[in-house]
């Protein structure tokens, strides 16, 4: 009798273990699948909040300039012909620009002989569903603006992060899984200035944004000093043509190019680079008006924009129609000349009104 007590007693003990170990499986079972559930329910929303690729993919962009990216050179050659310039760049693709010098202006990137970036401003470009001057609330309902954005390479991810000054300013826009959109406003008309597409390899060269990555970052081209000449010579220009195209916008006069003050500019870029200040006066107190008089250059007056460290001669102009001295002389109607002076990525413009001849 004992003997069969002792054995009820160690079935009950059992099945009572095998029931807790049950029970905890169980538990720990269910947990699992609630955290499972609360992580996708996390990326859904993520995906949700910050990239609305669901609504950006889903439009027609019929404009001109979304077709580009990927194209051959014999197709660009075949719709514009031979472009004005072909700059290099620091990033390995040579800017093909095309310009009228007053309503359109389109700067292809081509590298191994295709279209990886497109720059584009002016009244007359064709960027549908958008258009130059559309506002900000139109463009933002369109397009939903997202404080991060998603590039995937392979096994590596990448997020960019965006903060208020971007999506006020250069929002960016995921247009297909390779291709995005940085769409630059006039804060002051708080209007659509100009378009950037771009590659998503592009933007990790480039970098404009905060970023959180996976995997490995592309490292950028090692240039030549020659090359680096070729490069500021070409963003110079840029420069020059950009600010006449955005003056026509307002409906100022265009500049002409004044080439003894571009080289007052240049001076000036590469001493800030290579003093390491940032600054319209030198460290021997010099500024515009003592540096255009010691190259004799005669004026009524003058003004001088300078950036620094913006990733090339686009953003940088971007820059300074954002900001309100430097729009202010970016703008204004006296203004006769201008000469640009770029040295690496110091930006300098030199403004002047000069007597009509």
């Amino acid at each position: 009798m004992r003997w069969f007590r002792v054995i009820l007693i160690f079935i009950i003990v059992a099945t009572f273990t095998f029931f807790l170990m049950e029970k905890k499986q169980l538990e720990a079972d269910k947990s699992m699948e609630n955290i499972n559930h609360i992580t996708s329910q996390k990326q859904k929303d993520f995906i949700k909040k910050s990239v609305p690729e669901n609504i950006v993919l889903n439009k027609k962009f019929k404009g001109d300039i979304y077709r580009w990216v990927g194209k051959g050179t014999d197709e660009l050659l075949a719709e514009f012909g031979e472009p004005k310039r072909r700059d290099l760049s620091s990033y390995g693709y040579t800017w093909w620009v095309y310009t009228n010098n007053q309503t359109q202006y389109i700067q292809f990137g081509v590298e191994d002989d295709k279209v990886q970036t497109i720059y584009a401003t002016g009244k007359d470009i064709s960027i549908e569903p958008l258009t130059i001057g559309e506002t900000y609330d139109n463009v933002s309902a369109e397009l939903q603006f997202a404080e991060e954005i998603s590039y995937r390479k392979g096994i590596s991810a990448y997020t960019f992060f965006l903060d208020e000054e971007d999506l006020q300013m250069r929002p960016l826009v995921k247009l297909s899984d390779n291709v995005y959109a940085q769409v630059y406003f006039d804060t002051f008309t708080n209007k659509l200035s100009s378009v950037r597409v771009l590659t998503g390899d592009v933007l990790l060269l480039q970098r404009p944004y905060g970023l959180r990555y996976r995997g490995g970052l592309p490292d950028l081209p090692s240039l030549t000093d020659e090359d680096w000449v070729k490069v500021e010579n070409g963003m110079e220009q840029q420069i020059f043509d950009i600010t006449n195209v955005i003056r026509n916008n307002f409906d100022v006069n265009t500049l002409l190019w004044e080439e003894k003050v571009s080289e007052v500019a240049f001076a000036h870029s590469k001493d800030m680079s290579d003093s390491n200040y940032f600054s319209h006066y030198s460290p021997d107190g010099d500024g515009l008006k003592e540096r255009l008089e010691n190259k004799e250059i005669y004026y009524f007056a003058a003004g001088e924009n300078i950036a620094s460290q913006y990733v090339d001669a686009p953003a940088a102009v971007e820059g300074w129609l954002n900001s309100k001295g430097h729009r202010e002389a970016l703008l204004h109607e006296d203004y006769t000349h201008l000469g640009v002076g770029v040295y690496r990525l110091y930006y300098t413009q030199n403004f002047l009104t000069k007597p009509t001849e």
